[in-house]
C-alpha cells in the first residue's frame, strides 16, 4: 500500500513538473512574427537606481517573443542586479521545427546553440532572430513572473534597454546593452530593464 501511495506521489510530482516547470511545445510554424521594437532616447531621462547600480536608459524596448532556455545567476558582480538571462527567438527561432535541430544552453551569461550536422536555418537567421537578455526586474510582481518562464512559454515584455554603472567602483567599465539584433559574442546581449511582462 505504502508503496502504491509512493508511485502515485511521485507520478503526481512528474505530472506537476511537466505541467509548470517543462518545456513547452507546438506544432511546426513559426509562433511569434513580429520582430523586438526598439526606439531609441533621444531626451535623457533620469538614472534608474537598482542594487547600488545607476542604469542610464538608452531605448525604449518591447519585444514579443518565445523562450528558449533560462538561467539563474546567484553569484557574480552583477547577480544582484540582474539575476535572470533568458534565451528567446522570434521568427523561424520560435517554429518548433527548427527548434528541434537545435540545442540551446546557456552559461557565463552567454547562449549557445548546436546542430548535428548542418543547421536548420541559415547561421545569419538564427543571429538575428534570437538573443540572450539579461533581465532586471522592476518589481517584486515582475521578478516572480520572470522566475516563472520555462522554455517554449511565449512572452510579451516592456521595458528599457539600460547602461549600468557603479558608482561604489567607478574603474569598473559600464555594462551596456546591445543596441542590435545583428551582433554576436561579447557585448551582444541586451541588458533590460523589465517594466512588464505577460505570457500568451
Amino acid at each position: 500500500m505504502k508503496k502504491l501511495l509512493f508511485l502515485a506521489v511521485l507520478a503526481a510530482m512528474v505530472l506537476a513538473y511537466t505541467q509548470f516547470l517543462g518545456a513547452r511545445t507546438y506544432p511546426p510554424g513559426i509562433l511569434v512574427k513580429s520582430d523586438p521594437v526598439q526606439v531609441m532616447i533621444d531626451t535623457p531621462m533620469d538614472a534608474l537606481q537598482k542594487e547600488g547600480f545607476s542604469l542610464k536608459p538608452l531605448a525604449r524596448y518591447t519585444i514579443e517573443a518565445r523562450i528558449l532556455h533560462t538561467k539563474h545567476y546567484w553569484i557574480g558582480y552583477v547577480s544582484s542586479l540582474a539575476p535572470y538571462d533568458v534565451a528567446v527567438g522570434w521568427g523561424p527561432m520560435s517554429d518548433q521545427q527548427v527548434l528541434d535541430k537545435l540545442t540551446i544552453s546557456q552559461g557565463n551569461r552567454f547562449y549557445f546553440y548546436e546542430w548535428k550536422s548542418s543547421p536548420p536555418i541559415p547561421v545569419d537567421q538564427i543571429i538575428c532572430h534570437s538573443a540572450n537578455m539579461h533581465l532586471i526586474p522592476s518589481t517584486s510582481a515582475v521578478r516572480s513572473a520572470i522566475a516563472w518562464l520555462r522554455p517554449g512559454d511565449i512572452v510579451r515584455m516592456r521595458g528599457l534597454l539600460i547602461e549600468a554603472t557603479d558608482p561604489a567602483h567607478p574603474e569598473a567599465p559600464p555594462w551596456r546593452s546591445s543596441l542590435s539584433r545583428t551582433d554576436t559574442g561579447n557585448g551582444a546581449c541586451e541588458i533590460m530593464w523589465v517594466e512588464s511582462i505577460a505570457k500568451y
